[in-house]
């Protein structure tokens, strides 16, 4: 089988090759899922209900309530967008509200474990909002 390229993000031509720079499908899937989670609602004018909204969300009360808010918009959003090629496995998120976790006040930190659905290989990625 053929290893399979797709688009790097943020798009950028490769100067060496004069061609659009393409990343593996594994390091796709990443640039995708942090795209979402980074995208408000209504910032992309061709697909106004793309995105996940955390950014609003850093001045919101930290507590256990914002953190379950939090992983439901992302397990939602991640199954809405990219539902066909990943199957999330686990999605945790930490706030500066727990002096346990070693963050600032009004940051969040997203863990998002997945399997692709491709190659059924696991994944995770780490997004911090501050």
């Amino acid at each position: 089988m053929i290893p399979r390229h797709d688009y790097a993000y943020p798009l950028r031509v490769n100067a060496a090759a004069g061609q659009i720079e393409r990343a593996p499908y594994p390091a796709h899937v990443d640039q995708l899922i942090r795209q979402l989670l980074l995208t408000s609602p209504g910032e992309r004018v061709c697909l106004p209900e793309f995105g996940c909204g955390l950014r609003r969300l850093v001045f919101a009360p930290q507590s256990s309530a914002l953190t379950a808010t939090v992983r439901i918009q992302v397990q939602q959003a991640i199954a809405r967008w990219l539902g066909d090629q990943v199957s999330l496995v686990d999605v945790n998120v930490l706030s500066g509200a727990d002096p346990a976790n070693g963050l600032d006040e009004g940051v969040l930190l997203i863990n998002v474990s997945y399997t692709l659905v491709d190659a059924q290989t696991q994944s995770s990625l780490s997004v911090r909002i501050s």
